[in-house]
């Protein structure tokens, strides 16, 4: 997915995204789990808000995202912020060149993106040879059941003076689910249309937890909606967050 005009309004459409609770959430994790952490990898960085975050934190960041234009956006940010992350455009599902990383970290459901366990089991196994020892991997997945009952068959619509975007969620193939959504941008005193389609794939927390355990991965935790206290694999929220430990 390139994203293409979508990356130059995604900040908009994000702006009450709660990225300062991603980042106590990692923040947390690693006192909890790695009190030594300096080197973040933040895969599917997009405009690069979490990078840029935990670089202001102390943190050597690098974001690694396949869309240009989202990695060009997350650039003009940090000569703004006059801060200091390092992005790479690459395919996550063939991510290469990184060592001894103490945390990776993929968060905003970008691994419900990924397309099949195949490509997931990949990129699992990448991230494990890219972690230093005790390396944490943290990533967040769209709860099934939530997303099945509050988001597949709606509709949701918001409209302000520079942008309004109408978003119909609809069922797709097994275990899937297809975001339809057009976008009216306002340039002068004219609205430019644009439409997106996006390709969701929902998994089953137990099928991650086993495919993190077949890589090597030796501790894995559930935790739900930002909340830093553990839960077992079948309680349910809204967005789930696994913490495995190499």
């Amino acid at each position: 997915m390139t994203y293409e005009g979508f990356a130059y309004i995604y900040d908009h459409l994000m702006e009450h995204a709660p990225y300062e609770s991603w980042i106590e959430f990692t923040e947390t994790m690693i006192s909890k789990n790695k009190k030594q952490a300096k080197t973040v990898l933040d895969l599917g960085c997009g405009t690069g808000e979490v990078s840029l975050r935990l670089a202001h934190s102390g943190y050597e960041v690098t974001g690694v995202d396949y869309s240009s234009d989202m990695l060009s956006c997350a650039l003009d940010k940090m000569y703004t912020q006059r801060t200091s992350v390092t992005w790479i455009k690459q395919d996550i599902t063939e991510l290469a060149g990184f060592h001894d990383i103490d945390v990776c970290l993929s968060y905003c459901d970008v691994m419900n993106y990924i397309q099949n366990e195949t490509a997931i089991e990949a990129i699992f196994s990448r991230v494990y040879d890219s972690l230093t020892e005790g390396g944490l991997f943290m990533f967040d997945v769209h709860d099934m059941d939530y997303a099945n009952k509050y988001l597949i068959g709606h509709t949701f619509a918001e409209v302000t003076e520079d942008i309004s975007y109408i978003w119909d969620c609809e069922v797709g193939q097994v275990n899937e689910m297809l975001h339809y959504m057009t976008f009216f941008q306002r340039e002068g005193h004219h609205y430019i249309r644009f439409d997106e389609m996006h390709r969701q794939k929902l998994y089953e927390r137990h099928r991650l937890e086993d495919l993190l355990y077949k890589i090597g991965f030796t501790k894995i935790e559930f935790y739900l909606d930002f909340n830093a206290e553990k839960v077992i694999s079948s309680e349910q929220g809204e967005r789930v967050f696994i913490v495995a430990k190499k």
